[in-house]
């Protein structure tokens, strides 16, 4: 067990990580201030080959809240239940939830803002040692608003080499692993257990 902070440009988050033997759980908090002031609880099941078994989302602020359940099964089916209560107040927010067939092709989550769901793929294809790009399709949750939607990412190998800095709390070499998603993309450094240390335009580990 795990217990991480990462201090983040828009907010702050912490999480408790179970990793090993091809599975991974996670619980976590975020609290944030864009688009509006919210905090954000997930906890979050990956069964073996580090495919995403549930996550659970429970996001809120003043005067509203919102919940996501997404699972898959083991033949790869998604089923998405998501409910919401009062209104953010903020046009255009798209409603939780989102069709669980376009998501038939994915076997990870990515919950938008948070760390964590970086690890999978990472460890999955072996990209901290190097190695060719890899493309995967995610179910992307974006927050605070959890509505799930497919997304095509992008991960490539960029260099594997010494720590940053010396004497900070993360085990082993960093490898960085450039990330991108449609226009966006970032040089992402993840520790030796493949959890991120830096994300460029997200925030640090602390």
């Amino acid at each position: 067990m795990r217990a991480i902070a990462w201090v983040k440009e828009r907010g702050a988050e912490f999480a408790e990580i179970e990793l090993g033997g091809g599975q991974l759980r996670a619980a976590g908090v975020a609290v944030s201030g864009d688009p509006l002031p919210y905090r954000l609880e997930y906890e979050l099941d990956c069964g073996d080959g580090l495919v995403t078994r549930r996550l659970s989302v429970r996001a809120w602020g003043a005067g509203w809240g919102r919940h996501l359940e997404l699972t898959r099964d083991q033949q790869g089916g998604w089923a998405v239940d998501a409910g919401s209560d009062g209104d953010p107040g903020v046009p255009g927010a798209p409603p939780p939830g989102g069709d669980p067939a376009a998501l038939a092709e994915a076997l990870d989550c990515d919950l938008g803002e948070c760390p964590v769901t970086n690890t999978m793929p990472v460890l999955r294809r072996g990209l901290l040692g190097g190695g060719d790009p890899a493309e995967f399709l995610m179910a992307f949750v974006r927050v605070p608003w959890l509505a799930v939607t497919p997304a095509l990412q992008r991960y490539t190998p960029l260099r594997h080499g010494p720590a940053f800095e010396p004497g900070l709390p993360w085990p082993g070499p960093l490898s960085v692993i450039r990330y991108e998603s449609g226009s966006f993309s970032a040089d992402v450094a993840f520790d030796a257990e493949g959890v991120v240390v830096d994300y460029p335009g997200l925030g640090r580990m602390a």
